[in-house]
């Protein structure tokens, strides 16, 4: 439904968009890979120049976890491809993910990114999407606020560690301050369960059981 923002655990709408690479169909263009979407107020803003210098900084580590970036603001592709050339003019530094350019809203507001006490401007959004196109996590920051890309990268660490290992992440993963680097043991269901638990993980107790990756 248009103006509201898709669910967790739902599928990512079928969009086609036209970005600074061309037009591309999403979710189908990532295909069998993870992406994150993210939406920025505007080109030519400070925040949001800090932000695209930042994730391109890490585009090679998100790439090693098998995702890729896209970016997206109400802006016509001429203003994003003047602003990328003075990013790099100006700052050295090359961004190579696409960036969609939204500047009918029509995606914007498909994806619920139009906050009504902000203009038009897009709000800071960040869509998790994983290689079968499902919304994994989102993410809602207020235009005054940057993000913190290695949160983002952490995200996915810990969403393909759970997938790989059947197991939950802490928090602050993988500096927590009861576990360390370990993982969570998802809590029994049964009696039976429960008792071999504590005789095969360390546990602080039988619903509480952590153990090292390999």
């Amino acid at each position: 439904m248009e103006g509201k923002m898709p669910l967790l655990g739902a599928r990512f709408p079928e969009i086609e968009v036209v970005t600074t690479h061309g037009k591309m169909k999403l979710p189908d263009r990532f295909r069998g890979k993870w992406f994150i979407l993210f939406s920025h107020p505007a080109d030519f803003t400070p925040v949001c120049t800090t932000e695209f210098v930042a994730f391109q900084k890490r585009y090679d580590k998100f790439k090693e976890l098998n995702t890729e970036l896209i970016g997206l603001s109400i802006d016509q592709v001429f203003s994003h491809i003047k602003w990328i050339q003075w990013i790099k003019d100006n700052l050295n530094v090359e961004i190579k993910f696409p960036v969609i350019a939204d500047d009918t809203g029509r995606v914007s507001s498909i994806l619920g990114l139009i906050h009504p006490g902000k203009g038009t401007n897009t709000v800071r959004a960040v869509f998790i999407v994983d290689p079968k196109g499902i919304i994994r996590a989102i993410l809602y920051y207020p235009q005054e606020l940057g993000r913190n890309m290695d949160e983002i990268l952490r995200m996915i660490k810990g969403f393909q560690v759970s997938e790989r290992e059947g197991v939950a992440i802490p928090a602050n993963w993988p500096e927590n301050e009861i576990i360390g680097d370990e993982v969570i043991i998802p809590p029994a269901m049964d009696e039976e369960t429960a008792k071999k638990r504590m005789e095969q993980y360390d546990c602080f107790d039988w619903w509480l059981c952590h153990k090292k990756l390999k």
